[in-house]
């Protein structure tokens, strides 16, 4: 399980939490299972509210617990354990917030802020869009390895914009072990203080650029 995973913690019978009275080591036969005999609950058939419930697996101990009768779809603090200071919420439908109502258009409305460790935003089955009048991307790390901005995709990474500009302060570079195509329908236009055009004829005699090293760097799996 990564850290980005809920566990669903519940038994065959859709219970989420053990027994207040039990003391947890009946089931996991562990010394080392949780036990809490301050536990109280209070609900009925259509809800319940728990403070200092165990979960399950009898592993860790949930501060405050919302619980409904399907054990997808709960609320809980957990307090100790292996996710301890964890706010988790479940549910088989949708998850929604909504703010901002009453607020000006340049005012952050929503914050999201990890003070450690990353956001992972997954969608096992779906797409993941992020629709707004500006969107802004900004990677801000000290050294050469940090502060930056990657994409990663199995098949295409397509854009569509009425301008595009890129500016590399220090270089750039665009390659593809395929077909590499630059089209414009009106002008092209092309500069450089100095040119190196290569092919690879050079790798049977070099050129006095010595482009022969220059193709077979690029070459190189």
């Amino acid at each position: 399980m990564s850290d980005s995973e809920i566990p669903k913690n519940s038994d065959e019978n859709n219970n989420r939490f053990r027994d207040p009275n039990d003391n947890g080591t009946s089931s996991t036969g562990s010394d080392t299972a949780k036990q809490n005999y301050t536990a109280i609950t209070y609900g009925n058939d259509k809800g319940k509210i728990g403070f200092g419930i165990i979960h399950q697996p009898a592993d860790v101990t949930s501060s405050v617990m919302l619980l409904t009768p399907d054990a997808e779809h709960a609320f809980f603090l957990d307090g100790d354990g292996e996710r301890k200071g964890w706010t988790s919420s479940i549910g088989p439908g949708n998850f929604q917030v909504e703010c901002g109502s009453a607020n000006k258009e340049a005012q952050d409305s929503m914050m999201l802020n990890a003070k450690n460790g990353n956001i992972v935003i997954k969608a096992n089955r779906g797409k993941i869009r992020i629709e707004a009048v500006d969107i802004e991307l900004i990677a801000v790390g000290d050294g050469t390895d940090r502060g930056n901005i990657r994409f990663f995709a199995t098949e295409n990474i397509s854009g569509e914009a009425k301008k595009i500009v890129m500016t590399g302060t220090s270089s750039f570079r665009i390659a593809t072990s395929g077909v590499g195509e630059v089209v414009a329908k009106s002008i092209l236009k092309c500069y450089g203080s100095i040119f190196k055009m290569i092919d690879d004829s050079v790798t049977k005699k070099d050129a006095k650029c010595a482009g022969k090293t220059y193709a077979k760097k690029n070459n190189t799996p």
